[in-house]
């Protein structure tokens, strides 16, 4: 079976193409950073057939052009991201438009152009990496945590479609909590929460997602605070959210 995976050349990706490849499947792995991406493949080719694209997927027209060149996979994992932190009129636009093309317009059109194909052939399983920040407000990460509320509910309408069209096609959504990964260092933002080991979330990941579980929410901490943002206000859960990103805004 054949994997597209993006953003692995390090974190969670990187993990998951790891465990992939220990379980026998054929990988394709994208990111921007190539040097990375050939370091995966030196690791990985040793067990198992690995084929790298270096590309950067905020541009609308590069995600187009890896469907092109990768088109016949059983499974997407859609996990290239990253994340800002700051006073929404204080961080920089630039980067938060990066941040809505590599977070939402990639996902969007990848999901949308592999559904297509999966749908016509009746199989095929997605992974979208989302977050817990979906299922909430996230004043002083603003744009990261919309971006993943997008992420969610995008997934569970498309869910719902297939269950209605009864396909076999699986969609499922990784909603982790702080993980130790880049994406800290990206964001500008240091966890005062226990972060979870990437590994472990990764293995997580895959063992809920081959028993076609949509909700993957690994540890009980997250669990909580998924349970806690259906039942609580809405107000009240951002007032809480800001506090503690105030608190761990470079570390403070």
């Amino acid at each position: 079976m054949k994997v597209l995976i993006t953003g692995a050349s390090s974190g969670i990706g990187k993990d998951m193409a790891r465990i992939l490849a220990q379980k026998g499947y054929t990988l394709t792995i994208v990111a921007r950073d190539k040097e990375k991406l050939e370091e995966t493949k030196r690791e990985l080719e040793k067990i198992t057939e690995i084929e790298t694209i270096s590309m950067d997927l905020s541009s609308e027209e590069n995600c187009k052009e890896l469907h092109k060149q990768v088109k016949d996979i059983d499974i997407l994992i859609n996990n290239a991201g990253f994340g800002d932190c700051g006073n929404f009129t204080k961080t920089d636009l630039n980067k938060e438009i990066k941040m809505i093309e590599t977070d939402i317009i990639a996902y969007h059109i990848l999901t949308k152009l592999y559904l297509i194909y999966m749908k016509a052939k009746n199989q095929g399983k997605i992974l979208n990496v989302a977050s817990i920040a979906g299922f909430m407000p996230g004043p002083l990460m603003a744009t990261y945590y919309a971006s993943k509320n997008y992420v969610v509910r995008l997934s569970e309408a498309i869910r719902e479609e297939l269950k209605k069209e009864k396909s076999k096609v699986q969609i499922s959504i990784l909603c982790p909590g702080p993980v130790e990964t880049n994406f800290n260092k990206v964001a500008n933002v240091k966890f005062n929460l226990r972060e979870a080991n990437s590994m472990s979330v990764a293995k997580y990941a895959i063992k809920k997602f081959e028993k076609g579980k949509f909700y993957i929410v690994p540890g009980i901490d997250v669990k909580i605070a998924k349970l806690g943002a259906k039942i609580i206000p809405t107000n009240i859960i951002a007032k809480f959210a800001y506090m503690a990103q105030k608190r761990k805004i470079n570390g403070n």
